[in-house]
């Protein structure tokens, strides 16, 4: 498996590379080069462990990881920090199944990725002999500062700055990212929101002068951002996870399509949900929920990509964006073609806005769904979730929820 970027800038790179990497040197997202297919039946991947279901799958990925190297990234992630065995259990509430993504250490979903990405980092850099000092860069809309935090805290060779928007994540947040142990953390507040502090940090990774000055003195760039790839191969293996559970507990038959709702803000989350579809997990539709910040909604429903509008703060933060970066990856996957995807990130760039062709939108309609609630519908399926099942959820699934809702009345 090589990798490569979606601008067509670099091609055949390393897995390993590209996770030190994190961003192509043109500004793009590696993706691979080909979407490998599930490793064995579902029958004999429902049987396997969480940690032995990871190594089966990201091993299809990360090809020039030894079966050792790999064995060791999984066991360091998903170990006794998750407050379960399973790691990603799936409950059943009434009509729904919820998959539980908030067992690890700072009770985000973004634990799933950013527990084994700094073991990933560490084994990488060993193995392209590099002897820099990593430097990550991270923006975060709340989730996935203190995650990346917790991960990289105290990992040898590393240093991890986060950026978040001051005022855009809620005060738990905050209180968690400030008070993070490790003399290699460090996080700065922004003046901006999500947008801005992830369109700088990709200003800094596309400043070559300035990488090359890092360099010299002995510190190399990457991401704990989902635009790396090493957050988003992690993220493949629940959802197949949760087919298998559902499949081992007689909720599923075999080959029967499961509908996910995601609450969406960058599309990383969804993105893995697609790959593991083109991988041959039996999904359905993918229902990609918006809150009022509702820019990916309106782009399904158009084909028109316009981030010219109002920023909403609302109480599902880590939804609080307008440029859904790993969108661009599933424009690669399903178009192929480097120069229209280069050219659709400059419009984006330029213009704020940009549309794709009436056919690829229609790809897009084969496989997503799309639509968006607002902050007192959010909390009103909060409330009336659990007077009926006695069952919490977080004002992000509030959002897939209401999604879900719509989606089922809908086909009746």
């Amino acid at each position: 498996m090589e990798y490569q970027s979606t601008r067509g800038g670099e091609s055949g790179v390393s897995p390993s590379l590209a996770i030190v990497k994190g961003l192509a040197k043109d500004g793009g997202l590696f993706v691979p080069d080909s979407v490998p297919k599930l490793p064995l039946s579902l029958r004999e991947l429902s049987e396997l462990s969480y940690q032995d279901l990871a190594c089966e799958i990201m091993k299809l990925y990360l090809t020039d990881f030894t079966e050792e190297e790999l064995r060791f990234c999984v066991d360091s992630a998903y170990d006794k920090k998750f407050d379960t065995v399973e790691i990603a259990p799936v409950v059943k509430k009434g009509a729904y199944y919820y998959l539980e993504l908030f067992h690890g250490k700072t009770l985000a979903f973004k634990d799933m990725a950013l527990s084994i990405l700094p073991y990933l980092m560490k084994v990488s850099t060993k193995k392209n002999n590099i002897k820099e000092k990593i430097v990550i860069l991270t923006a975060t809309s709340g989730d996935t500062g203190k995650a990346a935090m917790e991960g990289f805290c105290g990992v040898e060779g590393t240093e991890i700055i986060v950026f978040y928007p001051e005022d855009g994540v809620s005060p738990f947040q905050e209180r968690q990212m400030k008070t993070q142990k490790g003399e290699n953390t460090h996080v700065a507040a922004i003046l901006g929101n999500f947008d801005d502090a992830q369109s700088g940090v990709k200003r800094i990774f596309a400043d070559e002068a300035f990488r090359e000055k890092l360099l010299e003195k002995g510190y190399r760039l990457s991401s704990a951002n989902s635009i790396n790839i090493g957050r988003l191969v992690p993220q493949i293996v629940y959802y197949v996870y949760a087919y298998c559970q559902l499949l081992k507990k007689g909720e599923l038959s075999f080959g029967e399509k499961l509908t996910v709702s995601v609450p969406t803000g960058n599309f990383g989350n969804i993105l893995a949900a697609y790959f593991a579809k083109e991988m041959g997990l039996p999904l359905g539709t993918l229902l990609c929920a918006s809150n009022e910040n509702k820019v990916l909604t309106d782009f399904f429903h158009t084909g028109i990509y316009d981030k010219n509008r109002p920023f909403h703060l609302t109480t599902s933060p880590s939804m609080d964006i307008l440029i859904s970066s790993n969108l661009e990856r599933l424009l690669y996957e399903i178009h192929k073609k480097e120069e229209d995807i280069e050219r659709f990130m400059t419009d984006l760039k330029e213009r704020g806005r940009y549309q794709i062709s009436e056919e690829m939108q229609k790809l897009l309609g084969e496989d997503f769904y799309s639509g968006s609630g607002k902050d007192g519908e959010g909390s009103a399926c909060i409330f009336q979730t659990f007077k009926e099942t006695g069952y919490i959820m977080d004002p992000h699934t509030a959002v897939a929820k209401l999604l879900a809702d719509h989606y089922c009345y809908k086909k009746g």
